[in-house]
């Protein structure tokens, strides 16, 4: 039997940090003891049987965790794109794959329609359907396997974090320090494969390696309860991330293996990468962030001095098989052999060719190493200039494709992007200090000491893990939406370091090395090998023979009897500190996940009775449109809601959240923030009803700036001088604008809710309006049924007699006529560039008070003074809130859109949308996120003292305590 991990250890756990990868074993002691004692074996089964009730209970965790939505709420689809998600599985379950990939869609971003099937990533609706037919037949329907999709899945994810963890923390990858790596490497030096293998801490049983083991729990554990990965891995939350963490951290762990020391298999864990990444690239288009960051660490190894038959093999093939799948995916086709995004990899991988080239030549012919390196620069520059020719050839026919906005935001300067429709998504902003405090928590102390861990026990399929957290932090840092990268990585880094600390505290109270115990024997045996020893390591030399001095001194001093004691107080504080500190993070993942399980169609509310309700307009809105329109009704409302009206109401949407098409969407914008008569002008040709977002908070009203910014983007005489349309707002007194208050928008949103405002009868019919007031829907009368009888007519299908995209009616010709397409910064294919509009956007931008002066001379120029009527129009007062419902808001803490929306607003000193708020609903200045803070604390935080004034005003206090136990006040000390 396997020699118990706790009894035979205790001398390799005392082993420091920095243990130099020479002066350990070149290869793994025996797993199996004949002598093993029973006392032995009883330790040994009670160490598996700890780990195996350690995996179950994380297991349960994960899954329990991401149960809450479903438990509450019943099996409901979450938010906007899971019913694009849920739709798309629908039609491959009733169609089938052949008319899924042909499937053009006509309901959709109305009269275009979109080709669905070679347009979305469809790896997740496949895994459904999968489960449907071959799993659970009529024992669960459709919907209910998409909403617990995020639920198996997330467990899934834990177990491969788990592997991840585990792989880099076995000794055959983990016998190295970076230091000595990186100095070979910097003198062109091989690091023999042996010196990259260190001494086991024990193999315990089944060839579990220890502290490998406790390494792989803990991580699997963390990514069970994560916050990052809860976000997008909730019951109910069908979408493509939901998926794809499980197929990335499968790619990451199957590419590490692929990379153990000594694998004689890599050209099989090479090839099973390849695949894992091809179902990675089917489920999400996060696949580019895979593909370079593998494709970094290849290059990487390269760079250290670690490219040998192995690596070369296993990249090869991942590389080979991974992109020859790949585009088989009808929505990439050749982009990885194409886009500028994904050709780092495609060069990394002709690199490797020629260096291996190299490398048989150099072994063939027995090459000195100038000789050697003298031929790679040859083969190199000679590859170099072939690829300048090709470059040069194939550039003017616009071969290469352009970096994305959302990508390029990732590496600009600035936060924004240039494109006003990605700068209006939240999620694309920057994360801060708080960002990741919130979805990381304790791991962003304890990862830091795992990423330690790992340079000081470093190895090529370590080496990884620095890699990646390098680059997660980098593009999490710049985009929060991917701060979901970060809990795979971070997860398996605080695993590694609590899993070697509670390892190494085990061994130390348990361990047999104490002076007293180990006898005069063995003490005259190590006296008699010491100076043998000291003498070969002084004959050594070294370039750490210093440090190895040292070393070996607190390694003497910690056998004796008082470093025994010293260690085991440690090891008792060490795992005393991070029990506390579990239960504490176990608390604040479930607190957390109650506040993401929160489907956001259904709202949980209270009443001034104290009664918990739950807010079911939106679908009841939907229902309503499903029940009571023809089947070809066609609903004009802003993007966010298509996927939910068609998913749900099974109508003709103006567009959705997929929007590829920039243009449409702004022609949108225009009618919503356009006049009234103007608005009504381009939906008469378009939509048979409106469906308005109202009720405070995030409404349609809030999001209106953004919609007028998009419209301009492409209708630059819809603010005419002010590509951010300042001009369109509302004054600190919640007043609206004179362009916002004749808006289209604005009359439905607020037709007989404000005194005077009323939708002209001779244009709409108000037809219904939810239980709560957050859905209203105008009938539109007049409609055009000449264009939409044209629209039917007029569609073009190609040879193929699917791909039908359709074509604006006759009717639209006099507003489209004004459009200028919108040319991105990377648009550089289409030899058209808009300098003037991004030059003014960005400095707006960047400089509010001077866009909004530009925009008041403009509006003097043309003979109108808004800021006039803006004085002369009294605001309209909402009812002051009563004691008690101030008490009811700010003793509720939860992290909901309100929260996050006024998060962003004061610490973006945005004090002008911060007054319109307040001035509708005063009760959003008492609001409290999850963590106990809020607006005041934010303020203090941001040192925005006009903002500490109007919440001071308001009666907000500023001396509450947080969760932490800190004030507002506290958080300015800091």
């Amino acid at each position: 039997m396997p020699k118990a991990a706790p009894s035979s250890s205790a001398k390799a756990a005392a082993k420091p940090l920095g243990e130099s990868a020479a002066n350990s074993s070149s290869s793994p002691p025996s797993s199996s003891s004949s002598s093993s004692s029973p006392s032995d074996q009883l330790i040994n089964l009670t160490w598996i049987g700890a780990v195996l009730y350690g995996t179950y209970t994380f297991l349960s965790a994960a899954y329990e965790i991401r149960l809450q939505a479903i438990k509450e709420f019943g099996p409901v689809i979450h938010e906007f794109d899971p019913y694009f998600n849920w739709r798309a599985t629908q039609y491959l379950y009733e169609n089938g794959a052949k008319k899924f990939f042909s499937w053009f869609d006509h309901k959709v971003w109305y009269p275009l329609g979109r080709p669905v099937g070679s347009t979305i990533y469809p790896g997740m609706q496949f895994t459904a359907v999968f489960l449907k037919r071959y799993v659970f037949g009529d024992a669960m329907s459709l919907n209910d396997i998409c909403c617990y999709i995020p639920v198996w899945f997330g467990v899934l994810s834990s177990i491969l974090v788990g592997a991840i963890a585990y792989e880099a923390s076995l000794p055959q990858n983990t016998g190295g320090n970076v230091f000595g790596v990186l100095l070979d490497g910097a003198r062109g030096k091989y690091t023999a494969d042996k010196k990259m293998v260190s001494a086991p801490w024990n193999l315990g049983s089944f060839g579990l390696s220890s502290p490998a083991t406790e390494c792989g729990l803990f991580a699997m554990g963390f990514m069970a309860v994560v916050p990052a990965h809860l976000m997008r891995s909730v019951g109910g939350g069908y979408d493509n991330e939901s998926v794809a963490v499980s197929a990335m951290t499968m790619t990451f762990y199957l590419w590490m293996r692929s990379l153990r020391n000594g694998n004689k298999n890599a050209i099989i864990f090479g090839a099973l990468t390849g695949l894992a990444y091809f179902y990675m690239v089917a489920a999400w288009g996060g696949y580019i962030f895979v593909l370079n960051l593998i494709g970094c660490h290849a290059a990487f190894l390269v760079l250290i001095g670690r490219f040998d038959e192995r690596v070369y093999q296993a990249y090869t093939l991942f590389y080979v098989i991974g992109t020859s799948l790949a585009t088989r995916v009808p929505v990439v086709g050749w982009a990885p052999l194409k886009s500028l995004e994904q050709l780092g990899p495609c060069a990394v991988f002709l690199g490797y060719q020629a260096l291996y080239y190299c490398e048989l030549q150099r072994k063939k012919n027995k090459l000195s190493r100038k000789d050697a390196w003298k031929l790679r620069v040859q083969v190199f520059l000679g590859a170099l200039a072939v690829a300048t020719v090709v470059i040069v050839l194939v550039t003017p026919k616009s071969y290469f494709g352009p970096i994305s906005s959302r990508v390029r935001g990732l590496f600009v300067p600035h936060t924004k992007t240039g494109n006003p429709l990605v700068d209006s998504v939240a999620e694309h902003q920057a994360a801060s200090n708080q960002a990741y405090w919130t979805y990381l928590h304790i791991l962003c102390f304890l990862a830091p000491a795992g990423f330690v861990f790992v340079l000081f026990r470093f190895g090529d399929a370590a080496s990884f893990l620095v890699v990646y957290a390098i680059a997660a932090y980098f593009f999490s840092h710049k985009m929060v939406r991917l701060v979901l990268l970060t809990a795979p990585i971070a997860s398996a880094l605080g695993g590694i370091g609590v899993g070697r600390i509670v390892s190494w505290s085990v061994e130390v109270l348990l361990g047999d090395d104490v002076a007293g115990e180990e006898g005069g024997e063995k003490k005259e045996e190590k006296s008699k090998s010491s100076g043998k020893k000291k003498k070969e390591k002084k004959s050594k030399g070294g370039d750490f023979a210093g440090i190895a001095a040292i070393r070996d001194g607190f390694v003497e001093a910690s056998r004796t009897t008082e470093g025994w004691i010293v260690k085991s107080v440690s090891a008792v504080v060490l795992l005393g500190a991070l029990y506390m500190q579990a239960g504490s993070f176990r608390t604040y993942s479930w607190r957390i996940s109650a506040s993401l399980s929160n489907p956001t169609i259904i709202l949980k509310g209270q009443t001034r009775e104290g009664d918990i309700i739950k807010v079911d307009d939106y679908r009841e809105a939907y229902w309503w449109l499903r029940d009571n329109t023809p089947e070809d009704a066609r609903i004009m409302a802003w993007w966010d809601y298509g996927y939910q009206i068609t998913g749900i109401s099974n109508r003709t949407t103006i567009a959705d959240g997929n929007t590829w098409n920039h243009e449409h969407i702004a022609l949108l914008g225009k009618a919503l923030t356009g006049s009234v008569e103007e608005g009504y002008q381009i939906a008469r040709h378009l939509a048979d009803y409106v469906l308005i977002w109202g009720g405070g908070g995030g409404d349609d009203l809030a999001k209106s700036p953004h919609l007028a910014r998009i419209a301009n983007s492409v209708y630059r005489d819809h603010c005419p001088g002010d590509v951010t349309c300042r001009a369109f707002g509302a004054d600190r007194k919640g007043t609206p604008s004179a362009m916002m208050e004749r808006s289209f928008l604005y009359a439905l949103h607020s037709h007989r809710l404000r005194p005077g405002v009323t939708a002209d009868p001779d244009k709409f019919e108000h037809v219904f309006r939810s239980k709560y007031g957050k859905v209203r829907i105008y009938k539109l009368k007049g409609v055009s049924e000449e264009s939409k009888r044209w629209v039917e007519r007029n569609r073009e299908c190609d040879e193929g007699g699917w791909f039908c995209p359709g074509k604006y009616p006759p009717g639209l010709k006099e507003i489209l006529d004004k459009k200028k397409d919108f040319a991105q910064l990377e648009d550089f294919n289409r030899g058209v560039s808009d300098e003037d509009y991004q030059k003014e956007y960005f400095e707006n931008l960047n400089n509010p008070e001077l866009a909004r002066k530009r925009a008041e001379l403009k509006r003097k120029e043309e003979g109108g003074d808004e800021e006039e009527d803006l004085v002369k129009k009294p605001p309209v007062r909402t009812k002051a809130l009563s004691d008690e419902e101030k008490i009811e808001i700010y003793s509720t803490w939860e992290d909901t859109e309100d929260t996050t929306l006024m998060w962003k607003i004061v610490t973006g000193n945005a004090v002008d949308d911060l007054e319109r708020w307040l001035e509708a609903d005063p009760g959003a200045a008492w609001l409290r996120s999850a963590d106990g803070r809020g607006p005041m604390w934010w303020a203090f935080e941001s040192k925005n003292q006009d903002v500490v004034t109007i919440l001071m005003k308001m009666g907000v206090p500023h001396t509450d305590k947080d969760k932490n136990g800190l004030s507002p006040v506290d958080l300015l000390k800091e």
